[in-house]
């Protein structure tokens, strides 16, 4: 009977020690002090979650952040040489044939292969030369990567307005502009095969702040271009393109 009563007594002692604890325990949850940990601690981990997963509107991992290389181009134009402005659209023009239409026998390899007449304005201030480059696009060379260069000239004097019809040959004239092609150091008449359609022969002229310190002897014409190419990057102030059509009767 006493050993009854005495597990009576035990089971009783440790049913209130539980009732003990799980009150005070309430009690602490209660508290301001309690809440206001628990959750700083919740929040604390919630951000550590979203820091860990990209969201519908953060970058994805792996993506390249804003304004690297492989996205898309600033909206305004391509930026100018030193930063100094968008690169000013210019006018490229000539008598010889309507912007877009055919190319006269005259100014091809069908005919007298003489250069035509251009004339060009709009340019911006501070520019230091000029580069012409005349390529057929439809022609690929090398890999096909590239296209058929037809004339190219450059360090053109910043004064000029303009180049006169039959540019004589020579890789350098008295003053200081220089002359490719692919087949030499002179204009290149086009000369697309009658057997296909028309090829388009783009005039591009670019205004620089710059001069181009590219010999025009030495090297490939593929070699010479490229590296005319190159040394115009961050220089370009202005641009006008011509376009004709030309295919052999």
């Amino acid at each position: 009977m006493r050993s009854s009563r005495a597990t009576v007594v035990v089971v009783l002692l440790l049913s209130t020690f539980v009732l003990c604890g799980r009150r005070a325990t309430l009690s602490r949850l209660r508290s301001p002090v309690f809440a206001a940990s628990f959750g700083e601690a919740r929040r604390s981990a919630e951000g550590a979650k979203a820091a860990a997963s990209p969201s519908a509107d953060g970058p994805q991992r792996g993506a390249p952040p804003p304004g690297a290389p492989g996205g898309q181009p600033p909206p305004g134009g391509q930026r100018g040489g030193r930063g100094r402005g968008a690169v000013q659209v210019m006018t490229l023009s000539t008598t010889a044939w309507p912007d877009g239409g055919p190319i006269p026998a005259k100014h091809t390899q069908a005919g007298e292969e003489a250069s035509p007449a251009l004339t060009w304005s709009g340019a911006p201030d501070g520019v230091a030369s000029y580069v012409l480059v005349v390529h057929d696009v439809d022609a690929a060379i090398g890999q096909g990567t590239d296209d058929l260069l037809h004339w190219m000239l450059w360090n053109i004097p910043a004064a000029s307005g303009g180049l006169p019809e039959r540019v004589p040959r020579g890789a350098q004239f008295p003053d200081g502009t220089r002359q490719i092609s692919a087949t030499g150091p002179n204009y290149r008449g086009p000369g697309a095969s009658a057997s296909g359609p028309p090829h388009h022969y783009v005039f591009e002229l670019f205004a620089l702040d710059s001069m181009v310190d590219v010999p025009a002897v030495g090297a490939s014409p593929p070699q010479t271009r490229a590296a005319v190419v190159a040394a115009m990057a961050g220089h370009i102030r202005g641009k006008a393109v011509y376009v004709g059509l030309f295919r052999r009767p």
